[in-house]
């Protein structure tokens, strides 16, 4: 049991490295399919690359810096915290539709003209520079150098999307035709013309083409127009919290994309700087509504205090009220400070934003300050306690007001010198080399696909395709192999191919002697070990008659026939070939004649044995029969007394008779003729009949009571697949 465990990961070792092995040799085989997929894909992508539309890039660089201390008073709390530089939100605002949008406006981006080139190549020939020639003059199509100039195109909105059609007239003339190529009317050259009863509108600044060249013109929506040009733009921050975007956009036209790159620069721009200066007059707005209350308010507080001291008769303050009067100032007025900030951040943020809650928490502290202030207040005499409360809302409302004055100043002054906090490093530069497609890549990758579909089409045949590769196959169906054939060179330049008519396949047929041409081919060898196993094999039969055939066409049977009955009659036997084929046999074509005059007429009656009876002239002792005029029944013909009687009588003429028979599987002729032959053979091709098909064709000859004597492995090629996985067993002597 120990033994068995052990060597059963080894034996299945072996199977895996002989299948793998066996793979290796299958591609070996089939180089050539390969490498013809791997040239053909090649080959599409180079078209391809060569055909597609380039894609260019235009790149820019822009820097948003943090927003200049004290450019706006009201902004001093918002820095409390160092808040980092805006980037995300900047690039969110860069591809708003705010922006984008004045950009399609500008550019008029939402009417798309294309010319109509020639199918495939007509975009390359415009790359190219080659312009219109004179034999293509009146083609409906532009040629390099020809273009419109569309100013607008106002259009209904059930026209939004739908491409129309400009054909050329003169150089101020044209017409418009609608999607099914109908005129819609015609128009010139800077006016703004009308169709459909004015639900489409067309305004054509210039024509540079020939008469009948044709542009499609498009007015898609608005929304659509952003969205095509935010899919083609890019914004990145460049490293990390820098501050600094990298922008980048991509379009086959070069100088087009550049154009709209630096407009949606400008645009952004110029939207920051209006955002900036927005803030400022915002912030001087709420400043010039609180000067005049300020002002009134110290006004009031003023006449109170006088009004006060003269009915007092003119009360000063001690040392240390003076000190607790300028504490209590210096608080309130930065309270105010805080309330003014505080009235802005509010319309900018929530009570819940970091920058709000500093605010309220430094508020909060200066409120307690005050209220322990006020404790100390309450000590003092009730005079002390009045005066001081008049002479702090005086110098609490002036304080007050002189801030409002100064940030009034300083606000006019940051209006008007506002910048922005946007800065452009680099304008709009296009590469000039395409970003795509990328050449290199698409042929690499074409080549490792028709890699792949070429190593993968020769494995799905070899799988679909398991024809018989060596003896072992045929012996593990019960039946000995008498002779491996190896498939001859030299037959392959004999052969010659006919094709019956234009629904059938052509097929391949002996067109001369192999054995009389070549005595010494390999193949002519392999038959010679056959006539030697033939001549013990047939001691044991009950005649001299020799049946071949095969599951299906195409197996060599006529090859195979003619030669091995060349080699036996070489050897001194007197030899018969009949073609029982009386369908498609080409036995005769191996000798140079006609079909006519043989089996089928000896059958049918209309002639004697010795009229269908040839000699064949180069070679003693070798004889055959055609296969005749076709007949309509060539099995009854089989099955009658004649034919038995002819066999009868052939046998005794001659040492040997061989019988080339129709196939099996096809036809029921090989199950007839072999009820009255003492041999039958069957025979299979090389990597064309799976086993299931020969194990298939052996029942069916066994079914009708003729039981096979052995098989013949024909047109045995040495390839890699079988040398790796099975070994070759012919070998030559010289």
């Amino acid at each position: 049991m120990t033994t068995s465990n052990t060597s059963t990961p080894s034996t299945a070792t072996n199977h895996e490295e002989i299948d793998i092995r066996r793979l290796l040799g299958i591609l070996l085989d089939h180089k050539k399919w390969v490498l013809a997929s791997v040239i053909g894909f090649a080959l599409l992508g180079i078209v391809y690359v060569s055909l597609a539309t380039p894609i260019y890039r235009a790149d820019a660089l822009v820097q948003i810096e943090n927003a200049t201390p004290g450019s706006n008073p009201l902004q001093e709390v918002s820095n409390l915290l160092g808040e980092k530089p805006p980037s995300l939100s900047e690039i969110e605002i860069i591809r708003s539709r705010m922006v984008l949008g004045q950009a399609v406006d500008l550019l008029n981006l939402d009417v798309n003209v294309t010319p109509v080139t020639l199918p495939i190549i007509g975009t390359f020939l415009q790359r190219r520079g080659i312009g219109r020639p004179g034999f293509a003059e009146g083609w409906g199509y532009a040629f390099s150098g020809e273009s419109i100039a569309v100013s607008e195109m106002p259009v209904a909105d059930d026209y939004l999307g739908q491409t129309f059609t400009l054909r050329v007239r003169d150089s101020y003339t044209y017409d418009l035709l609608d999607s099914d190529g109908d005129l819609l009317g015609s128009g010139k050259i800077g006016q703004l013309s009308t169709f459909l009863n004015g639900e489409v509108g067309l305004r054509v600044t210039s024509i540079q083409a020939a008469a009948g060249a044709e542009f499609s013109i498009q007015h898609i929506s608005r929304l659509a127009a952003i969205n095509s040009l935010r899919s083609r733009l890019s914004v990145a921050e460049a490293g990390s919290e820098t501050g600094i975007l990298d922008w980048s956009l991509t379009g086959p036209d070069p100088d087009a994309t550049e154009k709209a790159l630096n407009t949606i620069a400008d645009i952004y721009y110029s939207q920051n700087v209006q955002r900036q200066a927005e803030e400022a007059r915002k912030s001087l707005d709420f400043l010039n509504t609180q000067v005049p209350q300020i002002r009134d308010q110290l006004n009031r507080s003023e006449e109170q205090l006088n009004e006060y001291r003269q009915s007092k008769d003119s009360v000063d303050l001690s040392m240390e009220t003076k000190s607790v009067l300028e504490r209590i100032v210096n608080l309130e007025s930065q309270l105010n400070e805080l309330e003014m900030n505080e009235a802005e951040i509010s319309q900018r943020f929530t009570k819940s934003h970091p920058t709000y809650q500093a605010l309220l928490e430094k508020k909060a502290q200066l409120q307690r300050q005050r209220d322990n202030l006020d404790k100390q207040v309450k000590g003092l005499p009730e005079t002390q306690q009045e005066i001081l409360r008049l002479q702090r809302d005086v110098e609490v409302t002036n304080e007050i007001y002189v801030q409002l004055l100064n940030k009034v100043q300083e606000t006019k002054i940051a209006e008007a010198s506002t910048v922005g906090n946007v800065r452009i490093l680099d304008n709009a530069a296009v590469l000039s080399v395409p970003v795509a497609p990328n050449k290199s890549l698409l042929v690499a990758v074409a080549i490792i696909v028709g890699l792949i579909i070429g190593v993968a089409g020769v494995f799905l045949r070899a799988l679909f395709n398991r024809g018989i590769e060596n003896q072992e196959q045929i012996e593990e169906l019960g039946l000995p192999v008498y002779a491996t054939i190896p498939l001859s060179d030299e037959q392959s330049k004999l052969n010659r191919r006919v094709k019956r008519s234009s629904k059938d396949q052509s097929r391949s047929f002996p067109g001369g002697l192999l054995a009389a041409r070549n005595p010494a081919d390999v193949s002519v060898e392999a038959l010679r070990g056959l006539r030697t196993s033939l001549h013990f094999a047939m001691l044991e039969a009950g005649d001299n008659r020799l049946m071949i055939t095969g599951p299906s066409p195409g197996v060599g049977k006529s090859f195979v026939s003619v030669n091995l009955a060349t080699v036996c009659a070489q050897a001194g036997q007197r030899v018969l070939i009949i073609d029982a084929d009386m369908r498609k046999g080409q036995v005769h074509s191996a000798f140079g004649t006609k079909s006519e005059n043989g089996l089928s007429d000896v059958l049918s009656g209309k002639l004697s044995l010795e009229q269908v009876i040839r000699d064949v002239d180069d070679i003693d002792n070798l004889h055959y029969v055609a296969r005749g005029m076709a007949p309509p029944n060539p099995s009854e013909l089989l099955m009658g007394a004649r034919f038995s009687e002819f066999l009868t009588t052939v046998s005794e003429r001659f040492d040997l008779v061989i019988v080339d028979s129709p196939p099996i599987l096809a036809v029921t002729d090989a199950a007839i003729i072999g009820k009255q032959v003492g041999t039958t053979l069957v025979l299979a091709r090389f990597q064309l009949n799976p086993v299931k098909e020969m194990e298939l064709a052996i029942n069916r000859l066994k079914t009708a009571g003729v039981e096979p004597r052995g098989a013949i492995l024909n047109a045995v090629e040495r390839k890699a697949a079988t040398e790796y996985g099975y070994g070759y067993y012919h070998y030559s002597y010289k």
